[in-house]
């Protein structure tokens, strides 16, 4: 099979490193890429938003199959552009989609078809988004509507951070994704994250996992896209799972059908467990990001024939996915300033060694230089993986990685797994 693979990010870095270890594959290339995906096929510099341009590749490489990694590739309208051309496509519509390139739509669908999750609501002005505060307490959850790469959310710990928010995000600090806030209430519980593979009427299962948004050790200081994550995950228990199942991930793929958007691609819950509890956090249209990178480790199948299925509308036919017994963890190196001003082009040294058993390195934000060195050229800018035993050996073999990993301007948290580790 020839597979077209869109983003650059470390999400499409792992599934390139999954998708390549499969006897099906002839051809891989990775749109635009990044330095670490070019070591497992071609790379071409056309970007994740240039739908005719990705078209016109796919149609270039006669492509059995298109993958879409990022969102912004979805609320493109890529994958309709591709059904328009007759190439399979793993990835939503933009109108499935709207799932998460708008979390108004996500909070109205959630009413209009009883889907558990937080009071909230709408606003695109600020004197009545600030009145609406009112009728929570603190902290208080503010929201760019829009995408904001993971940025985009603000747990105010007091009405003045809350106010502020407000103003910052309806003032362009999230560009057009902030011309409307969404206001929420403040959930308890744990956070975790359930994925689901979806071909327009069957619903899979895909594993699940929980990560850390917080930019600083004890999950201190600003949300970010992710700073590490870890699977599988305590909180995610065999009746959390079938909850989400039957309240959130089932009623949500049979609800987007009914409403003329059938979604095709993998769906990524993400939700506050309260006692087995779950209730909406937001949906994402795409793997998670670093979530996806624990999966490809943890993921024994191969990964191939479920996304052709899911692009063909196959899922029914496919087994369960096999999953390997051993715990994996991902920790996010980034650069300094990140997530406000990232500092870029600066040299990291020793992230392309060979690390030793069940460790792997994926790239998020990297660039050669001109003489061949490896650039920071994002806010995350690598993915440091392993799998272990148990939740202590992958941390262990992750975290002896770093250390071997020359970038003082880079940085991580020391705590990724923390909760897990405690239990």
């Amino acid at each position: 099979m020839n597979i077209l693979l869109v983003g650059s990010g470390g999400r499409e870095h792992a599934l390139a490193w999954k998708i390549a270890q499969s006897p099906l594959l002839t051809r891989l290339v990775c749109a635009p890429g990044n330095p670490g995906m070019a070591v497992l096929g071609e790379v071409r510099p056309v970007a994740a938003t240039d739908v005719a341009g990705l078209v016109a590749l796919a149609r270039e490489i006669a492509a059995d199959l298109v993958v879409i990694g990022p969102e912004t590739a979805v609320e493109a309208g890529l994958a309709d552009a591709l059904a328009e051309a007759a190439i399979p496509c793993f990835g939503p519509t933009a109108a499935a989609g709207r799932l998460e390139s708008s979390k108004a739509f996500t909070k109205a669908f959630c009413d209009r078809h009883h889907l558990p999750t937080a009071g909230y609501g709408v606003f695109e002005a600020a004197t009545p988004a600030k009145a609406f505060l009112d009728r929570f307490q603190p902290p208080y959850v503010i929201k760019a509507d829009g995408l904001a790469a993971g940025k985009g959310v603000v747990i105010a710990e007091s009405r003045d951070a809350a106010e502020a928010a407000i103003d910052d995000m309806l003032g362009g600090a999230f560009g057009a994704a902030g011309a409307r806030v969404v206001i929420e209430e403040f959930l308890t519980g744990e956070i975790a994250s359930q994925f689901a593979l979806c071909d327009g009427e069957t619903v899979m299962l895909f594993g699940g996992g929980q990560d850390h948004k917080r930019a600083f050790d004890g999950d201190q200081g600003p949300n970010t896209g992710g700073m590490g994550v870890y699977a599988p995950a305590p909180v995610l228990t065999p009746a959390a799972v079938e909850n989400a199942r039957t309240r959130l991930i089932e009623p949500a793929m049979a609800a987007i059908a009914a409403e003329g958007a059938p979604y095709r691609g993998v769906l990524f819950t993400e939700m506050m467990i309260d006692h087995d509890d779950p209730s909406l956090v937001e949906f994402n249209a795409r793997f998670g990001d670093p979530e996806c990178q624990v999966l490809m480790l943890r993921l024994e199948s191969d990964l191939v024939p479920y996304l052709m299925a899911v692009a063909t509308g196959g899922l029914a036919a496919m087994a369960q996915p096999v999953w390997r017994d051993e715990a994996a963890i991902c920790v996010v190196l980034a650069a300094d300033g990140y997530p406000a001003a990232p500092k870029t082009g600066t040299v990291i040294k020793g992230a392309e060694a060979e690390f030793g058993e069940g460790v792997v390195v994926f790239h998020a934000g990297t660039k050669r230089g001109v003489d061949g060195a490896l650039l920071a050229a994002g806010g995350r800018v690598l993915n440091v993986c392993a799998r272990g035993r148990d939740f202590a050996e992958a941390r262990a073999r992750a975290y002896a990685a770093i250390a071997a990993i020359d970038w003082p301007e880079g940085f991580h948290r020391t705590d990724i797994g923390w909760r897990a580790l405690g239990r």
